[in-house]
């Protein structure tokens, strides 16, 4: 395990890294991977990934970086740039939320996820986030979100109490939030009869 972290990059095995164990955020095989893969081909890896060490081992997790990593070894690489960062595992979860919210598409999913992960993270630091706020427009504090109340950060949260197949509907726009919100406090049960009654219309 190192004792500080390093500034400049350095190149690591892939096969001594491991994604974030609750990354919400989703990698998939799709046009954009097939780019950044042709990508990685021809110039290698531009942009040194995150990661920090694994506590008691010679291992490391991904902090920032899924998809590039992930392009990497599908490119057939055996080592990857990275910055290293010795830190607790609630402070990379709440750097990964970070470093990725400010993407252009987030699926709702993955927002309610990473608000959850870090909410969660931030609650075992000793860290206030005033979710139970019910004040419309009232800043989550501590930064759970800088651009959404915590209202709404609540509002994402709940959407991880569906079942995954209402969720999806979700993140495809068939079912709007407000209305995934009110599912989400009925059952599995239900909302499996729910999904019958959609599937059969």
């Amino acid at each position: 395990m190192l004792n500080k972290s390093i500034k400049s990059p350095v190149n690591i095995p892939v096969s001594k890294i491991h994604p974030f164990e609750g990354n919400p955020y989703k990698v998939l095989d799709n046009d954009e991977m097939n780019t950044l893969i042709c990508s990685i081909q021809e110039q290698g890896i531009l942009t040194p990934i995150i990661i920090r060490p694994i506590e008691n081992t010679d291992e490391y997790e991904v902090i920032s970086g899924h998809r590039r990593l992930h392009a990497t070894v599908k490119a057939g690489m055996k080592e990857v740039p990275a910055f290293i960062y010795a830190v607790s595992r609630d402070e990379a979860a709440i750097m990964l939320v970070d470093s990725n919210l400010h993407r252009e598409h987030i699926l709702p999913s993955e927002r309610a996820f990473a608000y959850k992960l870090k909410m969660e993270a931030m609650s075992r630091q000793g860290k206030r986030t005033d979710l139970t706020c019910g004040q419309v427009g009232h800043k989550s504090r501590d930064g759970v979100s800088e651009t959404e109340s915590g209202r709404q950060v609540q509002r994402y949260i709940r959407l991880t109490y569906l079942i995954p197949e209402l969720l999806e509907l979700v993140d495809e726009e068939k079912i709007a939030l407000t209305p995934a919100v009110e599912l989400s406090y009925l059952t599995d049960e239900e909302q499996y009869a729910l999904l019958d009654a959609i599937e059969l219309e």
